[in-house]
């Protein structure tokens, strides 16, 4: 067995490194359900899963404002409509196949989402070989294939993470071009996959930017008109197409996108310059993570295609205000690649390092124990548990039509993912500031709208709308003197079932208390 792994290691490499990054992302799909931040679940699969149902719980599209909202001009919410559009697409083939199950549908769609990411292996691969040789494509493959977060991410519906592929395989056309003629249409091609990238996250257009200023400052006229040709062409097609179709113009929602954030720049976590730095040193845990930034800048000037469109956004959002982790996520792949490659001829030219193997080896050493550690406990982590197991388990109750959410702990309500009930409900929640009602539907109560502000539980009494059938108790803070409460509303409910958050879920809070996951307990109201 030793010896056929061998074989397949030093004959078959790409093949031995694809199989395991398969391998673990298979097991991802299986075990790591749920999702990773607000947006790769509220602004791609609940937006999807809505529109199927003929419905628009987030109200982007106009004629849903203009039924909700008469006395107001309809306006776009800055959000790309083309990967939830994907996801309605694939949502509705399902539902046409008999597929019910929102379990069954997001394996399918973790499943998707695993092949799609072994892109990201296999170009990290050729690319590295490509530049040098296969004892480097070795090495940023298995990052590419092992690294701890890589499986976990893979299976996640987060934009940021799902324009990588289409980013490789762009950048991939060009370097291949490199030092070849009679190859326009190459240059055009990978104009419209960096194009496509932009519809999936618009910030990505910077990195197009920096593979265009590399090919003009290589005075590559003819080819860099063809690649913004491309670039340009497929924003138009995709970008403009769709927002021309629902909003009757062009680009409505990038405007807006650039509006908004503009004007909140700030608003969403004002984090430190250097934040990023310490973020690609960290994902690639250190020591071997501070060796990659260093080989990554290393490459400035040999491997321009590799560096410059990836520093150039990694300065976009060092300079721009709001700063969140995932943000520098589009790099990653990149970062990896020009660190490998930066790193290990340093190395080999370094006479320090030559007479000094150990130390990195040693180094080399150190990242694998760690990163096998963390490997498999995030690949198996069933993220926002509670959550969407509340909504399953909601899902399997036929009389759950109508539910009140208290968390009055705290001065606003955790948004719970409907797509896992499976079925419409209807959402009364009530919080420390206020109580809201949230209707899937318009059909209930005298407001068009999904959101109607409440200020006492007996209001849902005097505007005689729908008794909830079901309370949800979120955070066992104050949980006794909540339900007592409650009691004097509902005195007859009952405990029906308690949802755990899983592990990770409950280290991630207990390392930062802001983090929401947290116990749910469900009453019957009617016992």
């Amino acid at each position: 067995m030793k010896n056929k792994l061998k074989y397949y290691w030093n004959n078959k490499p790409l093949k031995t490194i694809l199989v395991l990054a398969f391998v673990v992302r298979l097991i991802a799909v299986i075990f790591s359900q749920g999702y990773a931040f607000h947006d790769d679940h509220f602004l791609v699969v609940e937006a999807a899963q809505c529109w199927v149902e003929d419905q628009d719980w987030n109200n982007w599209m106009p004629k849903v404002q203009e039924l909700r909202y008469p006395d107001e001009d309809p306006i776009p919410q800055g959000h790309s409509l083309f990967y939830p559009g994907v996801h309605y697409v694939l949502f509705s083939v399902m539902d046409f196949v008999g597929l019910h199950n929102p379990k069954a549908k997001m394996f399918l769609i973790r499943l998707l989402h695993a092949l799609l990411s072994l892109i990201i292996v296999s170009l990290g691969y050729k690319i590295t070989k490509h530049y040098t040789n296969e004892k480097y494509a070795k090495q940023a493959g298995l990052f590419l294939a092992l690294l701890w977060f890589m499986p976990f991410m893979s299976v996640r519906n987060l934009v940021e993470y799902v324009s990588i592929p289409v980013l490789m395989l762009g950048l991939y056309q060009l370097i291949k071009a490199e030092g070849k003629t009679n190859l326009s249409k190459v240059y055009f091609f990978a104009g419209l996959l960096l194009g496509v990238a932009f519809s999936i996250r618009f910030q990505t257009l910077v990195i197009a930017g920096g593979a265009g200023l590399v090919l003009l400052f290589r005075k590559q006229w003819k080819e860099t008109f063809l690649f913004g040709t491309g670039v340009l062409l497929a924003i138009a097609i995709i970008q403009g197409g769709i927002d021309l179709l629902v909003w009757k113009r062009p680009f409505a929602e990038f405007t807006e996108y650039v509006l908004y954030n503009l004007e909140h720049k700030s608003a969403y976590g004002h984090n430190l310059w250097y934040m990023y730095t310490t973020v690609l040193g960290g994902m690639i845990l250190p020591p071997l993570g501070i060796f990659l930034f260093i080989g990554w800048f290393l490459t400035f000037k040999k491997y321009p295609l590799l560096f410059w469109p990836s520093f150039l956004f990694f300065m976009f959002h060092n300079y721009f205000p709001n700063k969140q982790e995932r943000f520098i996520i589009p790099i990653i792949a990149l970062f990896v690649i020009a660190g490998v490659i930066g790193w290990w001829s340093f190395m080999d030219k370094s006479k320090f390092w030559n007479k000094n193997k150990w130390i990195f080896k040693y180094s080399l050493v150190l990242f694998w124990i760690l990163n096998f550690i963390a490997l498999p406990i995030f690949s198996t982590t069933y993220s926002k548990q509670s959550r969407c197991e509340v909504m399953n388990y909601l899902g399997q109750q036929e009389d759950a039509k109508t539910i009140l959410v208290e968390e009055t702990i705290r001065s606003s309500t955790t948004m719970l993912p409907v797509f896992y009930a499976g079925k419409d409900l209807h959402f009364y929640t009530f919080d420390n500031d206020t109580a809201n009602v949230v209707m899937k539907n318009t059909e209930v109560g005298e407001y068009p709208g999904h959101i109607a502000k409440l200020h006492t539980i007996n209001a849902i009494k005097e505007k005689q709308w729908p008794t909830p059938q079901y309370i949800i108790f979120i955070n066992e803070k104050s949980i006794e003197g909540r339900v007592s409460s409650m009691k004097e509303y509902f005195p007859n409910m009952k405990l029906a079932e308690t949802i755990y958050p899983s592990y990770i879920d409950m280290l991630m809070r207990k390392i930062t208390p802001s983090n929401n996951n947290q116990l749910m307990f469900v009453y019957r109201t009617n016992d």
